[in-house]
């Protein structure tokens, strides 16, 4: 079955390392915790907010070992008022045996915020 894996983080401030490094740790929970590999994995869409632009996000996933074919895209996410400033977020599509409800979302840093129904009892 091909699901999708959601995951969020955040950075302290528009800076190409910091956003490569915190991408790069995102990813690799999402795929640790998922038992995800490479070749499960369909394509990978990462959206950042206005805010950020030193650098693609996808790029840290490129760098992965076993990533080099695996399709990913970076894209701005929409600029809605009030809304959690310096974030990346990644859908990450990979055929999985897990059921809907076994799939684990991962939301780093700041960006838990987003889903604390997701994440309850998980910390």
């Amino acid at each position: 079955m091909t699901r999708g894996f959601r995951g969020a983080t955040t950075v302290t401030e528009n800076n190409a390392n910091e956003i490569l490094h915190e991408t790069a740790k995102l990813v690799k929970e999402m795929v640790r915790v998922n038992g995800i590999q490479p070749d499960d994995i369909s394509h990978v869409f990462f959206s950042v907010t206005d805010d950020l632009n030193a650098s693609f996000p996808a790029k840290a996933a490129r760098e992965l070992d076993g990533w080099t074919h695996v399709p990913v895209m970076c894209m701005r996410e929409i600029d809605v008022p009030n809304s959690l400033p310096k974030c990346i977020r990644v859908m990450l599509v990979a055929t999985t045996p897990l059921k809907q409800h076994e799939v684990t979302h991962i939301f780093l840093n700041d960006a838990i915020k987003l889903r604390p129904d997701l994440i309850e009892g998980e910390q």
